[in-house]
């Protein structure tokens, strides 16, 4: 089977590298097939493959305020250019969306169907993305996934850099969500091109916690003492606003028999594979 992947130097296409190394993959770097560029909709078609993995993103949130032509650029409009490059390789589609969709106002784990309301243009132009994927290709697979890291810049190596700098962390406690592991969901991506699924999906690890918990936690893990103090989201100065309930309700995708361990249990197999932490 060969398998065309985008964005595979982020820390999920770097996870999919590893788990489909057996397969017969096309990963092109960004200055190989830059999305944004209508051209790449030929460079897949001409690649032949089965399945198409589209991972890649403009995922700075607070920059997309500040450049929302490049955010929609590379999120909705290289979005189509992917699907539209899978649609004409008759291949198989799926491809990562976020969590960032929503409004963050509900009460209660977000479901699929739930209303759409994005709160800044990196929301706005990942929904964008979404649509422009199903017009071109309505069969393709969408997974809205949150709080994501694996090998890369990401939330953990954040906090545990923070933790070498300072003595006490202040880290939002008013923002809920389920961290997720990139190599779990990357696990989950490859069983479900193996299903006859289409449409929406939420991927999220098990339970829920805020940033605050999820610091905490990988301090604990990490044998580090520092002291964390929960703060509210207003007490940041951030461009663009950032969903208070960001829990994804994953009960559709475990209708397909796939689901995915606690969140803890991931962050713990995160620290196994990452090996000692510096103190």
């Amino acid at each position: 089977m060969r398998v065309f992947l985008t964005g595979g130097d982020g820390q999920l296409g770097r996870a999919l590298r590893r788990i489909l190394s057996a397969y017969d993959l096309v990963a092109p770097s960004e200055s190989e097939a830059d999305i944004s560029d209508p051209r790449v909709a030929r460079l897949i078609a001409d690649a032949r493959p089965d399945l198409v993995i589209h991972t890649a993103a403009y995922t700075d949130v607070d920059g997309a305020e500040a450049h929302p032509d490049r955010a929609f650029a590379v999120n909705a409009l290289g979005s189509r250019h992917v699907a539209q490059g899978a649609a004409d390789a008759r291949a198989r589609l799926i491809a990562v969306s976020t969590d960032y969709v929503y409004d963050g106002t509900k009460d209660g784990p977000y479901r699929e169907d739930d209303p759409v309301a994005p709160l800044g243009m990196y929301g706005a132009s990942k929904l964008e993305g979404e649509r422009e994927i199903l017009k071109a290709k309505p069969d393709a697979v969408i997974l809205r996934t949150a709080w994501l890291y694996g090998e890369g810049k990401n939330f953990v190596e954040t906090i545990l850099r923070l933790a070498r700098e300072r003595d006490e962390l202040r880290i939002v406690d008013d923002q809920r969500g389920s961290p997720t592991a990139a190599a779990d969901l990357a696990t989950v991506i490859a069983a479900l091109w193996r299903t006859p699924c289409t449409g929406v999906y939420h991927a999220v690890n098990a339970g829920a916690c805020s940033w605050f918990e999820f610091a905490r936690e990988i301090l604990r893990l990490a044998g580090l003492d520092r002291r964390v103090v929960p703060i509210r989201s207003s007490e940041l100065v951030r461009p663009a606003k950032r969903p208070a309930n960001s829990v994804l309700d994953c009960g559709k995708l475990a209708v397909l028999g796939i689901t995915l361990r606690p969140w803890q249990d991931a962050l713990r197999a995160y620290f196994r594979e990452r090996g000692p932490v510096a103190p």
